[in-house]
């Protein structure tokens, strides 16, 4: 395979994780081919019902439960979530507020609030050195 070629195509645990679904759900057929930057951008402008199912309903990777669900991959790890969870799981969880799913979430806030007070502090810090 040439190298020209090989950057058009991509494992599919690759695609998944750009597609944002869970490889072992998806199709024998996908999980064992390979994808090209074309067939990628048709999946996402054009998605096939088995991955729209999937976006809709799960199960979803670790990634975009933690989205879901308002906290990090390692806060989803702390609470013991360690596989992919469906959407009726992630609201499940929602509705049930565990504990440790609180406490991530206010770690995951903290952190946010940090994140942009570092990003305005670097901003001013810009506009003074520009003046």
């Amino acid at each position: 395979m040439s190298s020209q070629q090989s950057s058009q195509t991509m494992k599919p645990a690759t695609a998944a994780k750009k597609l944002g679904v869970y490889l072992p759900a998806t199709p024998a057929a996908f999980q064992e081919g390979v994808v090209s930057r074309a067939e990628l951008n048709e999946l996402q402008a054009n998605p096939p019902e088995w991955l729209r199912e999937l976006r809709e309903n799960g199960p979803h990777p670790r990634p975009v439960v933690a989205a879901k669900l308002g906290v990090s991959i390692a806060g989803l790890a702390r609470g013991g979530v360690s596989e992919a969870l469906t959407s009726e799981q992630i609201e499940a969880l929602k509705q049930e507020r565990p504990e440790w799913l609180e406490k991530e979430r206010a770690t995951q806030a903290e952190v946010r609030k940090e994140s942009v007070r570092i990003k305005n502090m670097k901003k001013e810090k810009q506009e003074r050195q520009e003046r």
